[in-house]
């Protein structure tokens, strides 16, 4: 209680010189002034009262402000003089004079009252701060002050962008602010020649901030009249029931404007007429007549023409009063020079979109293929060279993708752990591939139908297997940080870089195949075998070891696949199959035997199906479906492929 009395003789002896020179200071009457609504604190009337502080051009404004945001302001009782604290403990403030900031003294509480802005009070003031922000020495809150408004911009920020730009020096700031400044010059610009100016600097900006400035410009209204005005913002004629403009919509536009008589619904003009009947008849029409609509019109005139019911139009007079006037849009977002400027301007950008959107999905069917391509490289092998119809081969990718999240587990850092999850995958997948030739393929060359069944049902004990060891659900198999995010080349175009790792990867393996293939005495034994097994034979090679490592090495590459696939997609027991019958397409497509003709037949499929897609992007499903029929229809043109194997081992 006794530190409580000093406070409060304290305030009492700063009531007096000290309270009336903060009273005589601008910034303080400026506050009085609006005292009344600051107080009130209602979103509905505290606008004028912010922006009297925002232009009032006194440097104390931005405190004012920033406190008043920060619920730091608070106003005496008693002389109703406005401050800002801050509160030393439940009972007692610390206040400061808004004229020069100086601390005045601590004060009891009780004899302040807070001033609590709600959030659209604080939105407001946020908005008013932004001018001080722009200026502001810290690049940080320059920074914060644009993406303020580019949040929610105003016209007052087109000033405050101006009046700040020619003493920025940070030049990216500088860039964003002078961006800004365009966009809002082609809002709020006071001359049409600057606006069309600002329009013209964003030619061919694909940016949607441009668009978005841009399109609000070109809004319409459509209207009716008896002939088609002469004005220049007259937009294109519109044609009653058109999908632009259906009837209704048309004839209610007539109705609107007084041009022509409303509507009614038969059921309304039956009720009507039911209404109205007497001793039989209705306005000296007979009931029983009434079984038509002309004669149901014609009853309800004549008791329009009796005043008994509102005069409305008939089919005939809609199609009348439609055919007698002409509609149109009428530009109402700017004058029509501004508009004419926009018009081309969005034009250009449309037709860059266009072009940047086929880049786009281009992208999309480059890196599509690049997936394929690595999930049926190992197929190219297994099927292309050695004649095997593995179905199996989609487990070999699923079992490479659990090895890299096995890896995971024990190797936290995600760059590592992919360095070494991908010759671990190599060395998991090619066991299990030279385990499952040395048990079940070697029994089954040249018997085609009898390897696809066996193979089958491999597939399917792989998966349960799977699913007994992880589990049903999904497995993460993290990329390390420097696969996140995307390429952004605009705000179109853009590839992750996951899928430029894929495609990387990708070019990489055929190069490594490439090379086994013709620069390596297994390449030379694998090929020798596959074009004459017999005459290899006799010349020292041992077909059924070659065969072995053959086998291995495409299930090998199939095991890497799925560690690149696993980054992009999910890791489950079913991942295989999702890739399986792609990948078998890729390499008949191409041309069984051909590496070229796999990587063309991947870019063929991935291109097919991102094409489908695009074109009905609402149903994947179709899109597969629709891609496997035109495969069999080219087939059936091209059953040997896009490069089709010549000599002996295409004769074999």
């Amino acid at each position: 209680m006794l530190r409580f009395a000093t406070l409060f003789l304290t305030w009492l002896s700063l009531s007096g010189p000290a309270m009336a020179q903060q009273a005589d200071a601008p910034i303080q009457r400026l506050l009085q002034t609006h005292s009344d609504v600051l107080l009130e604190s209602s979103r509905r009337t505290i606008g004028p009262a912010v922006d009297a502080l925002a232009n009032s051009g006194l440097p104390e404004a931005q405190v004012v402000l920033d406190k008043w945001q920060n619920k730091e302001m608070w106003v005496d009782e008693e002389t109703g003089l406005f401050v800002y604290a801050e509160e030393i403990d439940r009972d007692t403030l610390r206040i400061y004079d808004f004229a020069d900031g100086t601390e005045i003294g601590e004060v009891p509480d009780d004899a302040f009252d807070q001033l609590k802005p709600n959030s659209g009070i604080r939105g407001l003031i946020a908005t008013a701060l932004v001018q001080f922000q722009l200026s502001d020495p810290d690049p940080d809150t320059r920074r914060r002050a644009l993406d303020a408004i580019e949040r929610g911009a105003e016209e007052s920020h087109l000033a405050a962008l101006r009046v700040s730009l020619p003493n920025e020096t940070d030049d990216t700031i500088r860039a964003r602010k002078d961006r800004l400044e365009r966009l809002l010059t082609i809002r709020y610009g006071e001359t049409d020649a600057e606006r069309i100016t600002a329009i013209q600097s964003f030619g061919g900006d694909l940016s949607v901030d441009v668009r978005a400035a841009l399109n609000p410009l070109l809004a319409v209204r459509v209207e009716a009249a008896d002939a088609l005005p002469d004005a220049p913002d007259i937009g294109r004629v519109l044609q009653p029931g058109s999908e632009a403009l259906p009837r209704d919509e048309a004839y209610e536009l007539l109705v609107g404007a007084d041009l022509a008589k409303p509507r009614i619904s038969r059921e309304d003009q039956r009720n009507a007429l039911v209404a109205n009947i007497s001793d039989g008849q209705v306005a000296g029409v007979q009931v029983a007549t009434l079984d038509s609509q002309a004669a149901r019109d014609m009853a309800y005139a004549a008791l329009a023409e009796q005043g008994t019911v509102t005069a409305v139009a008939t089919e005939a007079e809609v199609d009348d009063r439609l055919a007698s006037h002409v509609f149109y849009e009428r530009y109402i977002g700017a004058p029509p020079e501004v508009v004419a400027a926009a018009q081309l301007a969005l034009q250009a950008i449309e037709n860059k979109v266009h072009v940047n959107q086929a880049i786009d999905l281009g992208l999309d069917a480059l890196s599509l293929a690049s997936i394929y391509f690595l999930a049926a490289i190992g197929l190219a092998i297994t099927f292309g060279v050695m004649g095997v119809i593995n179905m199996a081969h989609g487990e070999f990718i699923m079992m490479g993708a659990y090895t890299g999240y096995v890896v995971q587990l024990f190797i936290p850092d995600y760059t590592l752990s992919i360095i070494v999850a991908i010759p671990l995958a190599f060395a998991v997948t090619f066991g299990a591939g030279v385990a499952m030739e040395r048990l079940v393929i070697r029994w089954l060359y040249h018997r085609p139908l009898e390897t696809l069944l066996a193979t089958f049902g491999i597939s399917i004990a792989l998966q349960q297997l799977a699913k007994n060891i992880f589990g049903t659900q999904a497995r993460p198999l993290t990329a390390p940080d420097w696969l996140d995010g995307s390429l952004v080349i605009n705000d179109i175009v853009s590839i992750s870089y996951i899928r430029i790792a894929i495609f990387v990867l990708a070019l990489l393996f055929l190069a490594l195949f490439l090379f086994v293939m013709n620069r390596t005495r297994l390449g030379l034994e694998v090929r020798a075998v596959t074009q004459n097994p017999r005459m290899a034979a006799s010349m020292g090679i041992n077909p059924d070891k070659i065969n072995m490592l053959t086998f291995g090495f495409g299930s090998g590459i199939a095991g890497i696949a799925g560690v690149a696939i696993g980054l992009y997609a999910k890791v489950t027991s079913e991942m295989g199959s999702d890739y399986i019958v792609q990948s078998f397409m890729t390499v008949v497509v191409g041309g069984v035997g051909n590496i070229w003709g796999t990587l063309l037949g991947a870019t063929m499929v991935g291109s097919l199906q991102k094409g489908i897609e695009w074109l009905n992007p609402s149903n994947t499903l179709a899109a597969q479906t629709y891609m496997i029929l035109f495969i069999i229809l080219f087939i059936q043109f091209r059953p040997k492929g896009i490069i089709a194997l010549k000599g002996r081992a295409a004769e074999a």
